[in-house]
């Protein structure tokens, strides 16, 4: 099996296309498919026995040196109380990020004070105060309406009260002025954050790009937070503000929920960005949904055959958990093109119409559900607002499930025994063919296209 220079060009063709569609920056697009066909027509690639899964390591490679050598997350070092100032445009979702960084750090250990120094858009200042309730972070909320003076008086209260980090919304337009830059500059001069992290909309594009710069130019920024992955963007602006502004990905916003911020790991968003997955945030976030001891018994329920509706129902609860189902299945390798594959979005609400159908039976039917006769499923549907198509459904793929789930749980799972003290998985350092090489690229990304021969 042989790759040819033609195989190669078709390949890139389809990656620049993937890329662009990511909303990767055209320049970035363009330096990275040159450096890619470089290193792929070399002639120890073309001879070699595994030329496909040598090109897709090729780019993951060059995707990765892109990002460099930085990791996500604020400074390592900082004085105490450490002062993060949060910039952006107005409604890149700052308020919302503030909320997400005071529970990550108090997850962290640390103890956050935030306060808003929006005092022209209305009910911006009550805003935080919700979010904060929320967020179980306490919100410095002073009288005075002067932006600079509510910052410097929030790190006075830090330092008496023994908050170690101080969290500042700041005000957003629509677009970059001079006053919103001098008003910025001035709490800057007052507080001397340590970190300065613009907060970007990846749905905006190079829009946010443009306006990352900028503010880096004027203010100075530390890091980005990308909101918003979640929706369509699949993290291409993380490439470019990378790339074309010259400042690290700190954290990546993946949710609406107070819990969807993430540390940025180049690894797994370039596995993003070319729709393999992530099974790494995958396993994190169910971690996070699942605790150890509800781990165990569920395995134990596995290796005894016992696994019943009830615990059906409390797996579909601990799912919702997790995040938005499209988010989810997202992380899943191979299925990181859905969207494309599906004519509709994955359909959340037919998991509530499970958990109401699960919710309509007896104890005793979500424990055996054999017992389960015509007369019971035709109460179940009428109780639950559903047919009796739909319980008979449900009854049939939970008996598949439990038959699959059975011989699972004659090992255990990975993830279960993972979390009963097993090192955490690595990331593996070369990738194998993505599931539907050699179809369509609308059906397996940009990797169908390179065909050995």
């Amino acid at each position: 099996m042989r790759l040819t220079e033609e195989h190669v060009e078709s390949a890139l063709r389809e990656i620049r296309l993937a890329l662009l569609e990511a909303d990767v920056n055209f320049q970035v697009v363009k330096a990275f498919i040159d450096r890619v066909r470089d290193k792929a027509t070399d002639q120890a690639v073309l001879k070699s026995l595994t030329p496909v899964q040598q090109v897709v390591k090729i780019v993951r490679d060059e995707l990765l040196s892109l990002f460099g050598t930085t990791e996500g997350g604020l400074k390592k070092d900082a004085p105490t109380p450490r002062v993060v100032l949060l910039l952006g445009l107005q409604g890149s979702g700052k308020t919302t990020t503030c909320g997400k960084l005071g529970r990550w750090l108090r997850r962290q250990g640390r103890h956050p004070l935030m306060v808003s120094t929006d005092v022209r858009r209305p009910a911006a200042i009550q805003q935080l105060s919700v979010v904060g309730e929320k967020a179980e972070v306490k919100v410095y909320a002073p009288e005075t309406m002067d932006p600079v003076a509510r910052a410097s008086g929030a790190l006075a209260e830090a330092k008496a009260k023994g908050f170690d980090t101080v969290i500042v919304d700041t005000a957003g337009r629509l677009h970059i002025d001079d006053d919103l830059m001098n008003e910025l500059q001035a709490i800057k001069d007052v507080v001397k954050p340590s970190d300065l992290l613009y907060v970007a909309d990846s749905m905006t594009g190079q829009d946010a790009i443009k306006s990352a710069g900028e503010f880096n130019r004027r203010i100075g920024v530390t890091g980005v937070v990308l909101t918003k992955l979640d929706g369509d963007a699949r993290g291409g602006a993380a490439l470019s503000v990378v790339s074309v502004v010259g400042v690290p990905v700190a954290f990546i916003g993946s949710g609406e929920r107070l819990e969807d911020l993430e540390l940025f790991h180049p690894d797994r968003i370039v596995s993003r960005i070319l729709g393999m997955g992530d099974v790494l945030s995958l396993i994190e976030k169910a971690e996070q949904a699942i605790g150890e001891n509800e781990a165990e018994e569920l395995e134990e329920k596995l290796r005894k055959n016992q696994f019943s509706l009830d615990d059906f129902r409390t797996q579909l609860r601990t799912l919702k958990r997790m995040g938005p189902l499209e988010s989810i299945l997202g992380m899943i390798p191979g299925l990181g093109n859905l969207k494309e594959l599906a004519q509709n979005k994955p359909d959340e609400k037919q998991l509530a119409r499970v958990e109401a159908i699960i919710s309509s039976m007896t104890p005793a039917e979500r424990r055996n559900d054999q017992i389960i006769n015509g007369s019971r499923r035709k109460r179940i549907a009428a109780g639950s607002g559903t047919s009796v198509e739909d319980v008979n459904r449900l009854l049939k793929q939970f008996g598949e499930m439990k038959r699959v789930l059975q011989m699972i749980g004659r090992g255990g799972t990975p993830a279960m025994r993972g979390m009963k003290g097993m090192p955490k998985m690595q990331p593996h350092e070369g990738f194998q063919t993505p599931h539907g090489a050699g179809k369509k690229r609308k059906k397996g990304g940009p990797w169908g296209l390179i065909k050995s021969r």
